[in-house]
């Protein structure tokens, strides 16, 4: 069997995984929610801001991580919101998962 071949398999597998199916369906559902996407974009552009600094080694502003754990703490109280934060991370760890395995095939070569 060729690695393309085991490449498309895996990535069929992906979109069928309950992880998957479920992190699209809740973004269905939260576009279905104008005011709750919003705020969920506002969070996930401050997460990312927040992340590329840290990777940069730049020291954190306190006011943006207070900003964030504020709108986080007040997203979770929406119960949609709680479960795409679940559901989210399931299928980031999942993508995780799946990155490590391929890398510790080939770590002897990097």
């Amino acid at each position: 069997m060729n690695v393309y071949d085991t490449a498309n398999r895996l990535a069929k597998e992906l979109r069928e995984s309950p992880e998957y199916l479920g992190y699209k369906n809740i973004k269905k559902e939260i576009e279905q929610n104008p005011e709750l996407k919003t705020k969920l974009t506002e969070f996930e552009k401050l997460r990312y801001t927040v992340q590329l600094e840290s990777l940069k080694g730049e020291e954190q502003e306190k006011t943006k991580l207070e900003e964030m754990q504020k709108i986080y703490a007040e997203l979770i109280q929406d119960d949609i919101a709680k479960r795409y934060f679940d559901i989210e991370l399931k299928f980031n760890v999942l993508i995780a998962d799946v990155n490590k395995i391929i890398a510790e095939s080939v770590k002897d070569v990097l």
